[in-house]
């Protein structure tokens, strides 16, 4: 009876699935609310003894094809077809677990291995099949539907959005680590195991070992995700399934987090634990198993030793650990007999070499001064005499010859400067000495430094420098040494440098913490992924002025180093504009090409700023961009400044010139309070409850302005027009408690109501993924609507501790919003900032955890926060030759190839390549009348070439290209990483940070730590770089 009970459930209970889980989310109940009680309910003790039978329940099978489907239709059976087949496979992978390898084991005679270790390693594995046998049932019926239905979407949210699911997957991924350490020490201490092992893995056709089984439901639910994406891709906007499967995707990427998270601190726990025991210093290892550790990046490297002219004189692997206070480096000991690491990944023993408190380690560059500390002595890791710098003060770094080259040929270009000056002087007439010669000479050496400068951004690509604290020497002189750290790719150097700059941001008093959980009485701990309070400064002298906008003009900055982006904001420039009095405003810009936003340039304007908006321009104009090639920005990107008298000004964003292009009133001369652009129209909201819509000129030398004569007007309603919001092809608009659909074209409005005030105004608007989330006037909630169907998805509260909030305040009240790196940002009047988490992907932006405050606020209302974010350019990221980063040992002679940038890195930092010819470049510069001159030409060939063929001690492109997994043990079923081309075109790094604006600065629940409540303020937080 029980079982028809769940079969029924499984094939019935998906119908009403979707209508369940919009009442959950407007009752702001939680999916995936993990149990508390460990009691079994009758869920779970359905899961134990229900036995699917394939005759009763067959597998789904689709029909045939029927004629007359449309091109996504045909596409959107085939993705079907797909999640049908990882089914199969996945529900397949299992039973093999337990009836090849759990059933013979506890059914063995002799025992090979005791019930009291059998069930830990095979722990949950029974209901995690049991759950997706019954998925596969209701599956097999809505398959059978498919032609008539065309419903996916509704089933993944009813089947995997219950709280079981969660908390078997939870107890599975949790245990795994343990189960692969009783399997490794099984195999160790029991033959007859490792025996078992062997001949299972033999007989099978597929040869995965148990391990590559073991691994697959951890890979589920990333598999799901991209299979609903295509489907998601394929889906029409108005068919049946497009919020179903938006809703899907929230469910299954909540769920995949939330399993990666608890396997992140799982491994992070068992990582610090096998490096606590292999400390023999007691108090590091009594640091080591302080509950305040927390372990943020760990990665194999190869430390690399060089010699004085550049040579490599040993490199070996060490494991290099970066916590929350401290930096440790560790010898890699043997992982394992190979017969055992072949069926189990083995985790390594490691031996301390070194550690160092993590304020004391400096990040040092090719050609970098040496630190400040004149009484200090240097020396290079693993050499036993010290290093001695030159007369200059530079620090030469493995290879130290390219800066020493670099500077030897810009004292040569001074040298020649001069005399062809002199010989600009002469009187009389000569054959071959004249200022023609010096200037061909002059452009030649100008070559010859930029192939030098690349070479040493090569060299810099993949080494990471450290300078590292020693013990003093005799005299009590503090000793640091240089370490040199060849990465596997330039992401790896990347994410080194930038959690280094990070993890010292975390240690510094505002961020000790910065963010606490007021839903669990601030218990838990914040992460270290969470935001980062980077710096604050004051913005504009005259304090009376108030902060009105901000805004993020992004501008790529060719000159940016490679280390320099690791650790800066994002590239571009931050405006910020004030009301001021009655009669003026003031704009004031910011570089962030830097740690710090530096001011650059500050301006007046007639009438106080309102609003300010970014305005891109079609990328088909490509004839501007080619006349002005030179200028590193898209020079057809604007800014438009809203004014208090109704005036709109149009800035060229290049830099910082901030030329005033264009200036126009709008016919009703209202207030402008907001702007957007939507393909070629500009909206600009009015106070007077209309929009006015501009049309861009058609022609006239500047491609770009707005002709103020093709004004359109839009009329919303009688209140002022709050906001504007893009949403693809149309502009929302916020006129009262209704908002307006505006389609761009044709300026059809479609309104619907967001609250059922009529007093209160929609104040605010973001968009993420199929969702807008909305703030108002009054009050603290925040409410959530489909950006397809409009309709009402989600609703919550912000609520603060009283504690937080200044004497006379009792209510919280949004004065800004903002959606950035998977977060939601609320900044409220009371100057408390809180953050909600919201999915990343295409589905709905509902908030699925607990939201964090900030212990960092202003005094008073938070008037804006602004996101900035840039893609580190391809130029960083590249491979120079499928062999780049190896180091190979070569001998004390200095037979060394310099070679362009566009060789490989091992060439460049003065290692011979593996078989391969070193290769000059020539100058692409032909001398006119040095032709016939005695001695070399100019020429950046090499003299002399590496014969060394050593093998390369590095990582090949085949490592590097899954170095991120290369201590994960899904390395070990995922195979070969992806091609040369495939890793380039998926490269794609991002920096990111959140600027808010207001006055002053207070620490929360420390009244003593603030600053000037009347000064202007603004804060920046950084967040970490994503790959």
């Amino acid at each position: 009876m029980a079982v028809q009970q769940l079969m029924k459930a499984a094939r019935n209970g998906t119908k009403d699935g979707l209508e369940k889980t919009k009442i959950a989310m407007m009752r702001k109940v939680s999916f995936l609310s993990k149990k508390d009680c460990t009691d079994d309910t009758e869920e779970d003790s359905g899961y134990l003894d229900v036995t699917v039978s394939e005759i009763k329940h067959p597998p789904p099978q689709l029909s045939p094809m029927p004629e007359g489907l449309s091109s996504q239709q045909v596409v959107r059976r085939h993705i079907l077809g797909s999640i049908i087949q990882s089914e199969r496979s996945y529900l397949d992978s299992l039973k093999r677990i337990l009836l090849e390898y759990k059933k013979p084991l506890m059914e063995a005679e002799p025992r090979i291995l005791s019930l009291r270790k059998i069930q830990p390693i095979f722990y949950r594995l029974k209901e995690i099949l049991q759950c997706h046998s019954m998925f596969q049932i209701a599956l097999a019926s809505r398959v059978a539907e498919w032609d008539h239905t065309e419903k996916i979407g509704d089933l993944f949210v009813a089947s995997f959005s219950k709280s079981m699911v969660l908390d078997v997957y939870s107890d599975y991924v949790n245990n795994f680590t343990n189960a692969m350490a009783l399997i490794k020490k099984a195999c160790m201490s029991k033959p007859a195991f490792l025996e078992f092992l062997k001949k299972k893995q033999a007989a099978s056709t597929d040869r995965i070992t148990l391990y590559g089984l073991m691994v697959k439901p951890i890979q589920r639910f990333p598999q799901f995700i991209l299979l609903l994406q295509d489907m998601l891709k394929n889906t029409p906007v108005g068919h049946q399934d497009r919020l179903p499967l938006q809703l899907a995707l929230t469910e299954l990427e909540t769920l995949a987090e939330k399993l990666n998270e608890q396997k992140r601190l799982a491994e992070q726990l068992a990582e610090i634990q096998q490096l606590t025991r292999s400390v023999s210093d007691r108090n590091l290892s009594k640091q080591l198993n302080s509950d305040q550790k927390q372990l943020i990046l760990s990665e194999t490297l190869i430390e690399t030793v060089f010699g004085e002219k550049g040579q490599v004189l040993k490199s070996k692997e060490r494991k290099v650990f970066l916590l929350n206070d401290m930096l440790v480096c560790a010898n890699i000991n043997v992982k394992g007999p190979p017969d055992i690491s072949s069926l189990v990944p083995i985790g390594p023993k490691y031996a301390v070499k070194w550690s160092a408190p993590l304020l004391q380690v400096q990040v040092v560059e090719v050609g970098q001064e040496t630190p400040q500390h004149k009484d200090s002595i240097y020396q290079q890791s693993g050499s036993k005499r010290l290093s001695s710098t030159n007369s200059q003060g530079k620090l030469f770094l493995g290879p130290p010859r390219l800066y020493q080259e670099l500077q030897e040929l810009q004292h040569d270009l001074s040298v020649v400067e001069e005399v062809t000056l002199l010989v600009g002087t002469m009187q009389g007439s000569y054959q071959n000495l004249n200022t023609t010669v010096g200037q061909d000479w002059c452009m030649a050496l100008q070559r010859l430094i930029r192939i030098k400068e690349d070479e040493i951004q090569c060299a810099n690509k993949c080494r990471l420098r450290l300078m590292v604290p020693g013990k003093p020497d005799k005299s009590g002189r503090p000793v640091s040494f240089t370490v040199v750290f060849s990465t596997p790719s330039p992401i790896s150097k990347i994410s080194w440098v930038n959690r280094l700059h990070l993890a010292k941001i975390a240690l510094r008093e505002e961020n000790l913490p910065g963010w606490v959980c007021v839903e669990d009485d601030e218990k838990t701990k914040p992460p270290f992924w969470c935001p980062l309070l980077a710096c604050r400064l004051p913005v504009f002298t005259p304090k009376m002025q108030d902060l009105k906008a901000g805004l993020y003009n992004p501008v790529h900055c060719s000159l940016l180093g490679f280390s320099a982006a690791s650790t800066s904001l994002p590239q571009g420039y931050l405006w910020v504009a004030s009301g001021g009095g009655d009669s003026h405003g003031q704009v004031e810009i910011f570089s962030l090409n830097r740690p710090t936003p530096r001011s650059v340039k500050s301006f007046s304007l007639g009438s106080p700023v309102v609003c300010l908006e970014y305005i891109t321009e079609p990328s088909t104009d490509e004839e501007l961009e080619t006349q002005t090639s030179e200028v590193p920005s898209k020079i057809g990107n604007t800014i438009c400044v809203g004014l208090l008298d109704g005036n709109i000004l149009v800035y060229g964003s290049v830099d910082t010139a901030a030329q005033c292009l264009l200036t126009f009133c709008n016919p009703e001369g209202c207030p402008v309070l907001c702007l957007k652009q939507s393909a070629n129209f500009l909206f600009a909201g009015l106070s007077n409850g209309k929009v006015a819509v501009y049309n861009r000129k058609s022609g006239g030398r500047i491609i770009g302005l707005w002709d103020p004569d093709s004004c359109r007007h839009v009329v919303i309603g009688c209140a002022p027009v709050l906001k504007l919001l893009q949403i693809d092809e149309c502009v929302w608009a916020s006129c009262a408690n209704q908002v307006s659909v505006i389609e761009g074209s044709s300026l059809r409005t479609q309104s619907f109501e967001v609250h059922p005030d009529p007093m209160v105004s929609v104040t605010h608007m973001v968009r993420a993924g199929g969702g807008v989330w909305m703030a108002f006037s009054e009050g603290s909630s925040l409410r959530l609507f489909h950006t397809e169907t409009l309709e009402h998805l989600q609703e919550i509260n912000i609520s603060t501790p009283s504690a937080y909030l200044s004497p006379g305040q009792k209510t919280v009240c949004v004065t800004s919003l903002l959606i950035c790196q998977g977060l939601l940002w609320v900044g409220t009047a009371q100057g408390i900032i809180v953050t909600l988490p919201v999915p990343r992907l295409e589905g709905i932006p509902k908030i699925t955890g607990k939201g964090m405050t900030s212990l960092n606020g202003h005094n008073g209302p938070v008037e804006f926060l602004v996101a900035t974010s840039s893609i580190l350019s391809q130029d960083f990221l590249k491979r120079d030759t499928p062999m780049e980063g190896g180091d190979s040992r070569s001998g004390t002679e200095d037979k060394e190839a310099t070679n362009s940038s566009q060789e490989s890195l091992q060439q460049v930092d003065g290692s011979p390549q593996v078989e391969a010819k070193a290769k000059g470049v020539l100058l692409q510069y032909h001398l006119r009348s040095t032709s016939q001159l005695p001695g070399k030409l100019l020429t950046a060939r090499p003299e002399e070439t590496s014969d060394s063929t050593q093998d390369s001690l590095e990582h090949t492109l085949e490592d590097g290209s899954i170095y991120e997994l290369s201590d994960d043990p899904e390395v070990w079923v995922k195979g070969p990483g992806p091609s040369s081309k495939e890793a380039a075109r998926r490269e794609k790094v991002t920096s990111a940070a959140v600027i808010s604006g207001g006055k002053g600065f207070r620490r929360l629940a420390n009244s003593s730590n603030s600053s000037d409540s009347s000064e202007n303020m603004l804060m920046v937080w950084q967040l970490p770089i994503t790959v």
